[in-house]
């Protein structure tokens, strides 16, 4: 069986992954974080992938992106966008965030023994790899950097955000063509007010509940992550030849949810550039849904 795995979601450049899978009908593979709609395997830290005669054990690398992993392999290790040569990967997009990238550089990737050979998802100048060794002691971003300093390097970067980057981000998270959906602007997806898991389950519990509209596939609605009693379903993709169908509800409150909050965040700036009032959106979508759900049941 043939495996594509994408090590993050991408915000600078579509991902070929589905057109891969159309063309070899071969299986998706990603962390269980990630927002998409189509992959036939979620990974965890700690699974081994094995490839021919390679295994690949799964490190959990999160920062640049929620779903972000590394692959170790034997004297490798594959870092994504989260360890470069000679620097790290942005945090400043969607959902990224300087702590946790130094929690999973410092805590994961620099215990490897020094002399495992990194590959990050670039070359930079001409350079393909690195060492562990090599990046603890001379990458500008990170040598003898505390990770209060680093979370102030990070976030004052001031970088240029990549161009189409609202249609790029949107399009890899949804996997919906940017000829179906007037993606909204960062501006647009910054401005759209989040809901935590106890707010809104007192909201679905009183006299006068909102509208809970999921915009996941409907295999999704129906699969292991189930869905909120009493939800509403319309996929993202189908939603701008649907919204009127929410017509009565223009003016009370609606929630949007997906599987990790992304695609969720998506519909709710459409639905508020489209004039409705009083949407919000569930932080973390189902995953984040379900695992406060099995907290609560446990404690």
């Amino acid at each position: 069986m043939e495996i594509v795995l994408d090590t993050h979601t991408h915000a600078d450049h579509r991902s070929g992954t589905s057109d891969l899978r159309q063309l070899t009908e071969c299986k998706i593979a990603r962390h269980r974080m990630a927002p998409q709609p189509n992959v036939d395997q979620y990974l965890e830290d700690g699974d081994v992938l094995t490839v021919g005669i390679l295994t690949a054990l799964v490190l959990y690398t999160p920062g640049h992106t929620p779903d972000s992993i590394s692959l170790h392999i034997h004297d490798r290790v594959l870092t994504g966008d989260c360890l470069l040569i000679g620097g790290t990967g942005r945090t400043d997009f969607a959902a990224g965030d300087p702590g946790l990238q130094y929690d999973s550089i410092t805590q994961r990737l620099f215990t490897l023994p020094d002399e495992t050979l990194l590959y990050p998802a670039h070359d930079y100048r001409g350079n393909t790899h690195s060492t562990i060794g090599h990046e603890k002691l001379y990458n500008p971003r990170l040598a003898d950097c505390s990770r209060e300093e680093y979370i102030d390097l990070m976030v004052n970067l001031g970088l240029p955000l990549p161009e189409q980057i609202q249609e790029v981000l949107q399009i890899n998270a949804s996997e919906a063509e940017d000829t179906e959906i007037d993606y909204p602007s960062i501006a647009e997806l910054n401005q759209v007010l989040q809901v935590s898991v106890e707010k809104l389950q007192s909201q679905v519990e009183s006299e006068n509940p909102p509208l809970v509209l999921d915009v996941r596939e409907e295999r999704e609605f129906t699969g292991e992550l189930g869905h909120i009693p009493g939800s509403r379903l319309i996929p993202l993709s189908q939603l701008p030849t649907r919204y009127q169908e929410l017509h009565k509800h223009h003016s009370n409150r609606i929630v949007t949810v997906c599987r990790a909050g992304v695609r969720s965040t998506t519909a709710a700036a459409m639905l508020t550039a489209l004039g409705f009032s009083g949407v919000t959106n569930l932080r973390g979508g189902m995953l984040e849904w379900n695992s406060k759900k099995s907290s609560t049941m446990i404690g």
